[in-house]
Parts: C-alpha cells; sequence; structure tokens
C-alpha cells in the first residue's frame, strides 16, 4: 500500500500543486504550495489546529501526488486548471470560470497595437499568456506603448485629412492617422516587442535600467520613479507561467522513467494551450531496453485507442522510428502530427518543466504503481472469497478481469447492449464494446442479454482477439432472471464462468449481488460495494449514450427513406417543399414533379407507393396505414457496430 510516512520524507522543497486522493483513487482535493515539502507535511501533522472541514478530508487521504513548477504563479495557473477539469470535493469551486489575461498583439492589422484580453481566438493575433498578475499585465502594456510609441486606437484604416488625437500632440503616438509613420520600423518594434513577451527581455530591460539610472543622476527623481515602475513590471511579467504555452493549440509531453520491474512514461496534456494534468502508466520493460525503444511502444499501443491525437507529441530523444509513428498518427488523426525535440524557446522550458517534475516523482509513481498492483489484487481476492471461487491468478501480476453488461432500449424498440471492462480496479476502455440487438423484438431483456452475451462469446471462440481474454467475473446490470438467462447460455456454449447480477435499492443504487441464488450484501465489504457501483453507473451510461444516439438519428429517419428512387437530398427537398410528410402524400403527381429535384419517374414511385392517392383521395390511414417501413424496420437493418459482430 501507499506509504504516507515514507512519502512525505521525499517531497521535494519546490513550488508545485498536490493532489490528495482517496482509498478509490478518487481525488478530494488540489492545493498549490510554495514548498511542497512544508505544505504537505501540514496535513498530516497534529490536528488541534484544523478546522472540521480538514480532518474530514485528512481522515479520507490514503495517498497523495504532485506535479513540480518553475514558479508559485505556474503552480497557481495549474491548480485553477486542475480543480476546473477535477472539481474536487473538498475545494471550494467557482462557478463562475474565471480566467486570467493575455497580451494580445493584433499583427493582422497594418499596425499592430499591444491589447489585454481574456478570449483567445483565431483571428490571426499573436496571444501570451495567460498571467496570473492582472497589474503587471496592465503596467507591460503602458510600458510598451509608451517606449515604442505604439498605436492606441482602434481604426483601422484613417481617411485624407484625418484629425491627430491627443496622443500624437504630446508625442505618445507616431502619427499613423496622418500617413507619416514607417511600417517597416514600426514591425520591427513590433517583433521586439514579441520577443520581449516570449522570454528574450534583456535589451528592454538593460534599456530601462540605464534610463532610470540617467534620470536619477540627473536628479530627475519623478522620471526615474516611472522608469522604476516599468522596470518593475517588466521584471514580474518576465516570470511567466510555463504551466501555459503562448501558441495554444494540443500537444502532450511524453516521457519515461526506469522502474524496479518496468518502466514509468507519463503524459503531460496540453489543451487550449493550457497544461491541465499528467496521466502516467506502467510498462513491463526489461532494464536493458532504451528509453526511446520503450516510448515508440508506449506510443503505438497509447494513441491507438485515443479519441483525441494532438498535432504534436514532445519527446526528449529522436525516436527510432519517429517518422513512422508520425505517419502512423497523422492518419489516426485526419491531419499532419509532429513528433520532435524542441531545442529552444517555451516548448523546450516545457518540456524541462516535466522533466524536472518526473524526476521528482519517479519514487511516487513507483509507489504509486506498487499500490495499484497491491489494490487490483486485494480486488480479485475479495471477489474471489465473496463468491467462493478459490485458485486464480492472485499474485501471478495478472489483474482481474470484470466485463460488465446492460441493455438499454425504448419501450423495446431501438435495442441495444453495451459491455464494460475493467481491469483490476480500473476501466480498459479500449476493451468497451457496443452492440445493436438484431434477433430480439419488443422489451425482453432477458433474451437481448443472452443475444449480447452469445456473441461476446462466440466472438472469442472464434479467435477475434479484440474479444480476448476470457473474463474472471461477468456482472449483469440486473437481477436472478438476467443472471439464469446468462448462465442458459455460458452452458450451452461448455464455459464455466462466474456471472454475477448487480441490484439496486429503493433509491436506485447498488445494493448486493445476485449469486448461486442468493443475495450477498456488499455493504459490509466496502472495497467491493464501491467497485461495483462504480462499474454499474458505468456499464448504464455506456448503454444509454449508445440507446440515445441510435434513437436521436432513427428519429431523423422518415417514411420516405424507405421509397425507391427517393434518397436523402430528395427527401429533404421534398419536406422543405410541402412542409410537412402529410402534404408530401397528399400531392399529386404533377404536384411533386414541380418539387426541387424531381422527376416524373421519382414521382410516379412515390405515388405508387402511397397506393396511388392524388388530389382526390389524399393519403389517409385506411388508405394506407403504415406507407413504408417502420423506424423499427429501417433501424434494425446494416451492419453491426463492431467488426464481424
Amino acid at each position: 500500500m501507499f506509504d504516507i510516512p515514507e512519502n512525505l520524507k521525499n517531497l521535494p522543497d519546490k513550488p508545485g500543486i498536490y493532489m490528495h486522493k482517496d482509498r478509490y483513487g478518487e481525488i478530494l482535493y488540489v492545493g498549490k504550495a510554495a514548498s511542497l515539502k512544508s505544505r504537505v507535511r501540514q496535513y498530516f501533522q497534529s490536528s488541534r489546529n484544523m478546522d472540521a472541514k480538514v480532518r474530514a478530508m485528512v481522515s479520507h487521504i490514503t495517498e497523495f501526488e504532485y506535479i513540480t513548477t518553475n514558479t508559485e504563479m505556474e503552480a497557481l495557473i495549474l491548480e485553477n486548471n486542475l480543480i476546473k477539469k477535477h472539481m474536487p470535493r473538498y475545494n471550494v469551486l467557482l462557478r463562475d470560470d474565471k480566467t486570467y489575461p493575455y497580451i494580445k498583439l493584433t499583427m493582422a492589422e497594418d499596425f499592430p497595437r499591444i491589447l489585454k484580453t481574456r478570449r483567445v481566438v483565431n483571428d490571426g493575433s499573436r496571444y501570451f499568456g495567460p498571467y496570473a498578475d492582472v497589474k503587471s499585465v496592465n503596467q507591460i502594456i503602458d510600458l510598451l506603448n509608451d517606449v515604442y510609441c505604439l498605436k492606441r486606437c482602434p481604426t483601422p484604416r484613417f481617411p485624407e485629412g484625418a484629425k491627430p488625437c491627443l496622443n500624437r500632440h504630446i508625442h505618445r503616438c507616431r502619427g499613423i492617422c496622418e500617413g507619416t509613420a514607417d511600417r517597416e520600423a514600426y514591425r520591427a518594434d513590433i517583433g521586439g516587442i514579441a520577443a520581449f513577451l516570449s522570454g528574450r527581455s534583456r535589451a528592454l530591460t538593460d534599456g530601462l535600467r540605464g534610463r532610470m539610472e540617467r534620470a536619477a543622476a540627473g536628479m530627475n527623481y519623478e522620471e526615474a520613479a516611472v522608469y522604476r515602475d516599468h522596470l518593475n513590471a517588466a521584471l514580474s511579467i518576465i516570470e511567466k507561467q510555463r504551466v501555459v504555452l503562448l501558441s495554444g493549440g494540443d500537444m502532450d509531453v511524453v516521457l519515461s522513467a526506469q522502474g524496479e520491474d518496468g518502466a514509468h512514461v507519463v503524459v503531460f496534456f496540453v489543451r487550449d494551450g493550457r497544461l491541465n494534468g499528467r496521466e502516467s502508466h506502467y510498462l513491463r520493460a526489461m532494464a536493458e531496453d532504451r528509453p526511446a525503444d520503450i516510448l515508440s511502444a508506449f506510443l503505438k499501443q497509447y494513441y491507438i485507442n485515443q479519441s483525441l491525437i494532438p498535432k504534436e507529441v514532445l519527446v526528449k530523444e529522436e525516436l527510432p522510428d519517429g517518422s513512422l509513428i508520425e505517419a502512423w498518427m497523422s492518419d489516426l488523426r485526419g491531419s499532419n502530427v509532429r513528433i520532435h525535440v524542441p531545442q529552444r524557446g517555451d516548448k523546450r522550458a516545457l518540456l524541462e518543466l516535466a522533466e524536472k517534475d518526473l524526476a521528482n516523482a519517479a519514487r511516487l509513481l513507483e509507489e504509486k504503481a506498487k499500490s495499484q498492483r497491491e489494490r487490483d489484487a486485494d480486488l480479485g481476492d475479495a471477489f474471489r472469497e465473496a463468491l467462493g471461487l478459490g485458485g486464480g491468478d492472485a499474485g501471478s501480476g495478472i489483474a482481474w478481469r470484470t466485463e460488465a453488461y446492460d441493455i438499454s432500449n425504448t419501450g423495446g424498440t431501438d435495442s441495444v447492449g453495451a459491455m464494460v471492462v475493467f481491469s483490476g480496479a480500473r476501466p480498459a476502455r479500449q476493451d468497451y464494446r457496443r452492440f445493436r440487438i438484431r434477433t430480439i423484438e419488443g422489451a425482453d431483456d432477458y433474451g437481448s442479454m443472452q443475444e449480447l452475451l452469445y456473441r461476446r462469446l462466440k466472438r472469442w471462440k472464434d479467435g477475434d482477439a479484440g474479444f480476448s481474454p476470457l473474463p474472471d467475473l461477468i456482472l449483469l446490470d440486473g437481477g436472478a432472471g438476467h443472471v439464469n438467462a446468462a448462465l442458459q447460455v455460458t452452458r450451452a456454449m461448455k464455459l464455466n464462468l462466474p456471472v454475477a447480477g448487480m441490484v439496486k435499492d429503493d433509491r436506485h443504487r447498488t445494493r448486493g449481488l445476485v449469486y448461486g441464488g442468493e443475495e450477498l450484501d456488499l455493504k459490509k465489504n466496502p472495497l467491493l460495494y464501491h467497485f461495483t457501483g462504480t462499474i454499474q453507473e458505468e456499464v448504464h451510461r455506456f448503454a444509454v449514450e449508445y440507446h440515445r444516439g441510435r434513437r436521436g438519428k432513427a428519429m431523423l429517419r422518415s417514411e420516405l427513406d424507405g421509397i425507391d428512387g427517393i434518397g436523402p437530398k430528395r427527401r429533404n427537398a421534398l419536406l422543405a417543399h410541402f412542409g410537412s410528410l402529410d402534404a408530401v402524400k397528399a400531392a399529386s403527381e404533377d404536384e411533386l414533379v414541380r418539387a426541387p429535384g424531381m422527376n416524373r419517374a421519382a414521382a410516379k414511385k412515390l405515388r405508387a407507393h402511397f397506393g396511388g392517392a392524388g388530389e382526390d383521395s389524399g393519403c389517409c390511414s385506411e388508405v394506407c396505414p403504415s406507407g413504408g417501413q417502420s423506424r423499427r424496420d429501417v433501424s434494425s437493418k446494416g451492419k453491426p457496430d463492431i467488426p464481424g459482430g
């Protein structure tokens, strides 16, 4: 298990964020610290000076995790991002979604301006930030406007004879409205401003310091004070938060560290320009494996199951097959993906930040991996003991595999099935599967569950690698009836698999398992109670989401879809032209021909489909009770959602 006292000894004396977690791995609290060592330790000292809320939280902490940063400002931004992402139970949650300011250079204009903004949009401008110190942002904008005499008015173009504003009269503008400003020189100054905001600040700060010293030597103290304030603002803004990339966009930083029995790979996520967390993975690897080879293997296994492929992946060293992986990931994403080693700039700084954090967290990651393996083993042992299974792979390093199934439909229509998989205590989302129920009509949950389970097990028997291995335990969202129906399938296929039903109380919360003709009360076993509730909610969510998607598509179908010669374009044109399906049914052949996209042949088929009714007879329920195929008939056709399913 996670050794809190031992890991407290290894906390770095550096700024960063920390995350307290409970025994189930859920984040209880996210906080920032100028010194992780001193701040995190405070939670595990005497509770006499703690308020009731903190004491309650500490009683549930079984492990913690941290991410180091370069400055406390960086920790502040990262803390904000993680709180918004995870919504921890013990954090004070701000509901107005406050954002930090950026500095914007309006590069799309002939004479760019420098502005403060809280929104980043794709308008051709350059954005720098965000920054936690709003006062410094205002000061630095004033500073750069004064030093470089930048354009301040929003007017994009000026008519001839435009009268200059006050800024021109007091020499705080170059007279762009008069047409006397040198565009090339102005653009060169904008380049210097961008360099300063990107971190190359020495030229500006040295210049300000020299002006301040000359003004003070000449006893112009008020002028010297202005330069002093500008210099302090510049130095404050230089300490920028590299937890946010100035160029925005999505990218991952992927690094590896050798562990005792394998390797740890950590993925730092940057989404919309914001570093919003990290994810660690444990890989079985030999001590002789090179880090580049470990990363290559990880990228190929990891991104094949990801719905979001970033446009950039930052790594520490060149990969042996990097160009091939780039091409493969580009194909997955549908646009170019770049894997590279940054040498300078913000991306290099971000990579260095990630390396420092990984170096500090290596021991913690090893401890967490060991703790996770123990949790996975405890879960398997708990199920074996509770269900009387015995034996198994306890201690083999192979995680206990649980598969859960659920059926979703609306009044027996559009029935679908869902299968979710947990490896140990963690979801294995790459193994999730969805099924359309084909052979069962109406609201027959037992029959639908039998079809679902048969198709899953048949795929395994046929050697489909996507359905291997078999589960250690099958859980069904239902009671004894569902279990008996499923056992008929497993016995018919000569498979000895334990099957249990997950039952809920009157408040729709998991209360126990039905197994072997008896109901087991899980509230006496917190580990199984929490796990079963989690997997039951997950399979229900997965099934309902799929059903809603199928039902939404079915609702978009029309009776016109089953008519030969009437495709989606003609269907939409007819409905738009006549206003409703009833009006289409009532239209004569000549009226149909005059509709956009229609011809005589299609109109004849349409009239024949609706019983030949025209202007005189219309199309009523007595003449044409059903029209064409029903929604159920249409939606039940087509290929399965899983290959060969």
